[in-house]
Formats: C-alpha cells, structure tokens, sequence
C-alpha cells in the first residue's frame, strides 16, 4: 500500500509528457561556436572596443584648493594600449571580457590661477594599469533572437600621471595631485557607461543583422528563431534554432518535428552548424501546401521525342479511339502526390519523391480523353555544400521507376518508357537543376526538382544567395567540410570577417530595423498547376 502511494506521489510530481515536449522542441538547426571562433571574435572586438573607449567624454573639472584654482576642458583621448585582452566563455549563459595593465594617453586644456599667476595651455596624461572586467549575458528576445541581456562591468585605474612645462611646473607638479585625482576618478567612471552602450546597444544593433524569419520567395519563408536561450559551456556556445520553413500563406501553422536531434561534438573548427532531416523536410512540406510541386505540359510545350514515344507506347489505346481525336495534342500533368522526404544516413543524403503523371489527347472543342494514369517513384542524391553563407545542393538521379496506377499489365507496357525518361531527366533537367547554366538551387526546393519541375527554380537573382545561415552581416564561412551523420548533417568552418562590427553597425544604426518581408513584392501563391 505505500509503495502504491509513493508511485502515486511520484507520478503526480513528474510533468506531462506535452509539457516537457514543450520545454525541449529539438531544434532543426543547431550552431556551435568554439573556442577558436571567440578568439577570431576576440581580435576583431577589440578593435571595436579601442574605438569606443577613443571616443570617451569626460565631463570638465573644476575646483579650488586654497589659492589655487583649476579648470580642466576638452579631455581626448590620444593613443590606447591594450596588451592583454581575453574574451572567454563563462557559463551558464555568459561571454567574459577582460582588459589588463593597459594605458590611455590623454590630452586636455588646463587653465590654472594661483595667487597672481594665471596660466592656461595643455597638459598630457596617461593613465597606467588599467583593468576592465566585464560580463554579457546572452538571451533570446521575444522574437527569437540572440541578445546581450545584461551587462555587469568593473574599471579600475591603478596610477595616473600628468605631465607640466614651463616656468611653474614645479608648482603644478607639487598642486597636479587634485587634477590627477579628480582625472582618475572621472576616467574610470567613463569606461564602463562607454562599454555598456556599445555592448547593449551596438553590438544587439548588429545582432538584429541576424534572419530570424524571413521569406525566401513567393511561396515560402523560413523561421531561424531560437528555441532557448543560449547553452555556454567553459568551451564552446550552443544555439537551437527552429529551422523550419513555411508556407507564407499559413505562416502560423507548425509541422511536428519529429526527427533526430543534431548532436555536436567537435570542436576543432571555429564554427559548426548542425541541420536535421527535420529541416529538409519542412521545406519540402512547405512547397506542397503550396501547391506548386506541378507542371503541365500541353502542345508543342510537350517535347518532339517524348511525344513520339508516349504515342507509340500507347498505340494501342489511341488506335482504338474516335478518329476525330487520335492527332489531337498531347497533355502531361506531372504533380507530387505527397510531401518529399529526406533521408541523412552517414553513407550520404537522399530525397525519396512519390508524384503521378496523367497522360490525355486534349482535341479541340472536346473532353481530354485520358492515354494512362501512372505513379513514378524516385529517388536522388544530395550532396549539401556552404558558399558564403548560402546552404546549397547539387543532385543526382539514382533511381527512377514508373508504373500503372490501374493494372499490372499496363505496368509492364510502360516498362519500356523508363529508361527513356531517366535519360531525359539526367541529360535535360539535372545541370539545369544542379547550376549548369549558371543557375544554383535552392536548398529549400530539394524535392521539387526530381520531377524536372524547372519552373520551381528560384529566379537568378535570389538562387545565387541559397538559404541563408543565421549569422551577423560581414562574418562568413570559409574552408567548410560537410560530414553525415545518422538523422542530420553538420558543416565544420572558420569564420572570416568581411566587414568590420564598425562598418556593419554605421551601416544599420540610422537604418530602420530588419524585416522579415521581401525587397520585392510577390505575387500570390497559387495552388493550380503551373503552365508552361
């Protein structure tokens, strides 16, 4: 009976199975940052923060000690000496900065009055061991985004010394010790404020550069928002991203993720970035809530050869029609009849498409008489590969197999029209697809194109930029490796910065805020068969 009741209480202290679904979605994308990356960041941050700390004010001081009197104006910075620096993580959720025994060159305008000497000209000072201690602590916003949260941040000025010419600069050396006090006092309290404003206003500024639900064309958009907040470890930083795409005219409507977790464990590379089959998937899914995973092909859109073939294949058929309507054109409907899906095993990537193809004589001022209704299958392989920031693929047609949808027998009347279509998939769609001429896929699209739907391919000029990954502007990847896993793929990479945080940050800081809406507008989705 106790043991019952002790099964009893532990049951109800255990939370629901919905809730701690909830409480950890596996992420679709997943990105880590090492060690080696944060120095990469160390290097180009602490350019940044000479620049801010260049441009510090100090208010003026002022003051009178007996018979003599000061007023010091104008104060500026002249040079910055930072030796040691070390940016590191500090968990649960912190990045830690800290600056030792560096020094500050100054120069400011003195005007002195002691007794009946009035004296007014500049005075160079420099402050030596100085040590900056800060601490970010790093959250997702309301929207999903990475932001510095907080800010806690400690300076210290461990000697100053000001230095006089002239006639009476042994008077001053002996009355500097107000000036260099109050210097000291006013220049350690200008560091912090000065830090604090760039971290949690122009280094978030920078963040905002990062996508976290933008459209990739007219059809669908991709959701990058965090998951959680971010995971820091003594060696490296985690961020779970939803990584799911969407289809723009349900953007509220979630797909379940189902799918294997990213697990990251290297830490060679500066920056890993982790994608599920979750991720593929969803955008797949996405294109078929569209209703654009289909194509029509009527007339002289149909091409000669394959016109010649499907009219011999079916011979029989048409031979036994109304003669009014055995010339009348052909008409092929190619349409996927399921969502695509991906399959990442460590032997490689593939995508397993199911679509039916409706074959008709369409004669004028008469109902389309139908030749066959036939279910192809097939299957190709992916090879995923980063240029830039850009998530690409190029494909390869494995294995292709059609057949009838009402009888065996028809089965095997078709079986000679599948070598035929293969060959025409592989030496007519495929380079399209895979960018021979001069056109690159978007990853997004992957199942689209197994049926050569050509007409899904992004235009040029969005195709060159693929699917984008969730980093600030000006920071690209360079040397990547792409490695399967089973259930999800990771890409290892260091990093480069193509443009400074400065450059980024006066580039956004009178800018309106990044949006999720497209530079162009698109037209409406449209779910009826594409014609072309």
């Amino acid at each position: 009976m106790a043991a019952g009741s002790h099964l009893l209480l532990l049951l109800l202290l255990l939370p629901p199975p919905w809730l701690a679904t909830a409480s950890h979605s596996p992420p679709g994308c997943k990105i880590r940052i090492t060690s080696k990356g944060l120095d990469l960041v160390k290097h180009e941050g602490l350019r940044f923060v000479e620049q801010e700390l260049e441009n510090i004010t100090v208010s003026d001081l002022h003051g009178k000690e007996g018979q003599f009197h000061y007023n010091i104006s104008q104060v500026k910075v002249m040079d910055l000496q930072l030796p040691f620096s070390n940016l590191h993580f500090q968990p649960q959720q912190n990045l830690a900065f800290n600056i030792n025994n560096a020094s500050i060159s100054l120069r400011f305008r003195r005007q002195l009055l002691y007794w009946f000497f009035y004296d007014i000209g500049s005075i160079n000072a420099s402050a030596d061991g100085v040590h900056i201690h800060t601490v970010l602590q790093l959250a997702k916003d309301e929207v999903g985004r990475l932001k510095i949260s907080n800010m806690s941040c400690n300076a210290s000025i461990a000697r100053m010394h000001a230095g006089f010419s002239g006639t009476l600069r042994k008077v001053y050396e002996f009355l500097s010790t107000f000036i260099v006090t109050g210097m000291r006092f006013l220049l350690s309290q200008q560091i912090c404020p000065s830090l604090e404003h760039a971290s949690l206003v122009l280094l978030n500024s920078l963040l905002d550069t990062v996508p976290v639900r933008n459209y990739v064309d007219e059809h669908i958009g991709i959701d990058y928002s965090l998951l959680r907040d971010p995971a820091v470890s003594p060696d490296t930083l985690d961020l779970d991203f939803k990584g799911m795409f969407f289809y723009r005219a349900r953007e509220d409507q979630e797909l379940e993720n189902h799918a294997v977790e990213p697990v990251i464990k290297e830490t060679e590379r500066m920056v890993y970035v982790a994608f599920s089959e979750y991720f593929f998937d969803s955008a797949m899914h996405a294109y078929f809530q569209a209703g654009v995973l289909a194509i029509e092909l009527e007339g002289e859109k149909v091409p000669k050869d394959l016109e010649v073939l499907l009219r011999a294949t079916f011979f029989g058929t048409i031979f036994m029609l109304n003669p009014a309507v055995v010339d009348a054109p052909l008409r092929l409907v190619l349409q996927v009849s399921a969502p695509p899906r991906c399959v990442i095993k460590p032997s490689g990537t593939s995508v397993s498409v199911s679509a039916f193809l409706n074959i008709s004589l369409v004669p004028a001022d008469r109902p389309a008489v139908q030749l066959s209704s036939m279910a192809m299958e097939s299957k190709l392989s992916a090879k995923v590969y980063l240029q830039g920031k850009a998530l690409r693929v190029q494909l390869d047609l494995r294995r292709f197999r059609i057949y009838s949808k009402q009888s065996a027998l028809e089965s095997l009347a078709l079986f000679s029209l599948q070598a035929p279509l293969k060959t025409l998939l592989q030496l007519t769609i495929m380079p399209i697809i895979n960018g021979k001429h001069h056109h690159c896929l978007c990853m997004a699209r992957l199942g689209a194109v197994s049926w050569g739907l050509v007409h899904l391919l992004l235009p040029a000029e969005r195709t060159k930029k693929g699917v984008q990954i969730p980093l600030p502007e000006g920071m690209d990847f360079t040397r990547e490796v792409v490695t399967n896993h089973a259930g999800f793929l990771t890409v290892g990479a260091d990093l480069h910065f193509s443009k400074g945080l400065r450059e980024v940050i006066e580039k956004y800081r009178s800018a309106p805020a990044v949006t999720a809406e497209p530079t162009m507008q698109p037209t409406a989705p449209s779910a009826e068969p594409q014609q072309l």
